[in-house]
């Protein structure tokens, strides 16, 4: 490819990236499933939010259950899946059918049977009380009108000393900072396990403590 192509080429990305930004800020909405192919690039300039990275967080073991909360075309769920192993599951969790359509055939082309999916949005009822031993946020939190009825419900859904990562990275249009996600977090009844990155592109994984009792419906 010469010079002239790789040129034309970025300009594109950055274009279609900069009216994703544009549109999602005006809109609150999701990144389109037409966008799906940049939401899995795992951009260089912000490591923290490789898809290796985000799960090295999450102590997993093969036979969990995790939730993919927001999974778009499943840049987590696939790799998630192949970590808690035939003995484990993964809920991959959309309010596009489009991006489940994605997952489903990834799943396929890997030959993962695990991967359970999901359509929906958050309060609607469809997140099992106590179900999950793990659960994942990334650049999700923003796009969520009710972002504490999301993270009690999630808080629901966990087992009792369960762990959530939320992921926020600075060039998402929805950016949250690590302040906002540790007050909602601690509003809802997570306990802060550790923090990992920049102010700019950061993990933040959080506990469920032990001696909770299971929601059987999240508190809006």
């Amino acid at each position: 490819m010469n010079t002239k192509s790789v040129i034309f080429l970025t300009s594109i990305i950055l274009a279609l990236g900069l009216g994703w930004i544009i549109w999602s800020r005006r809109s609150s909405r999701p990144c389109p499933s037409w966008l799906a192919w940049l939401v899995e690039l795992d951009n260089p300039i912000f490591r923290n939010n490789s898809a290796q990275k985000i799960i090295s967080h999450l102590d997993l073991k093969a036979g969990m259950s995790v939730l993919d909360f927001g999974c778009g075309p499943g840049r987590l769920s696939i790799p998630l899946a192949r970590m808690v192993g035939s003995a484990g599951e993964v809920t991959a969790f959309d309010i596009q059918e489009a991006m489940l359509q994605h997952v489903r055939a990834k799943a396929v082309d890997t030959q993962l049977s695990n991967i359970r999916t999901v359509q929906g949005a958050a309060g609607e009822g469809n997140l099992e009380p106590g179900r999950y031993d793990r659960a994942v946020l990334i650049n999700v939190l923003g796009e969520v009108p009710d972002k504490l009825g999301l993270l009690k419900e999630i808080f629901g859904c966990l087992k009792a000393d369960g762990l959530l990562c939320v992921t926020e990275v600075i060039a998402d249009p929805d950016f949250q900072t690590r302040r906002q996600v540790l007050g909602l977090a601690h509003e809802a009844g997570f306990v802060e396990n550790a923090f990992y990155g920049t102010l700019f592109a950061f993990s933040i994984t959080f506990r469920k403590p032990l001696g909770e009792q299971v929601q059987n419906k999240a508190t809006y």
